[in-house]
């Protein structure tokens, strides 16, 4: 049994950020969910480069490795989930889990990047106040 798939539709009804970027990091895809996490309305996102929800400390790590990935083709990040801090408009920061998928034109040059990408900020600092809980009763003198 074969389903055709409104892709329009999946990407807006998904509880995850979608966001697609080009060569040159502008994003040219910005879903519903991306909005609810980072602030930015799909006009305000769309051309803008990724700078906009990567924290300055991490602006030029990330721009190194988005770079290499768009000369080899390849990111290390395709199957395994990144965890990382991000900016949401109003300054504050999030904390992030993500993957990468690779987009490539019809000569298989890497012409763009997919993330999916989950606000972990609530589930991060339960945990970390878990382990911080642990800690205490582990060592009360210390």
């Amino acid at each position: 049994m074969k389903t055709s798939v409104d892709l329009h539709q999946l990407v807006e009804c998904v509880g995850d950020a979608i966001i697609v970027s080009d060569a040159n990091e502008k994003i040219v895809l910005w879903n519903p969910s991306a909005t609810r996490i980072f602030g930015y309305t799909e006009e305000e996102a769309l051309g803008q480069t990724l700078d906009l929800i990567v924290p300055e400390r991490q602006r030029q790590r990330h721009s190194e490795g988005y770079s290499k990935s768009m000369e080899t083709g390849t990111t290390r990040y395709g199957t395994s989930l990144l965890k990382v801090p991000a900016r949401h408009k109003d300054g504050s920061t999030l904390s992030i889990a993500f993957t990468v998928g690779m987009l490539f034109d019809e000569h298989h040059q890497a012409n763009g990047v997919v993330a999916i990408i989950r606000d972990e900020t609530v589930r991060f600092a339960e945990e970390r106040a878990l382990k911080k809980r642990i800690a205490d009763l582990e060592n009360p003198l210390a």
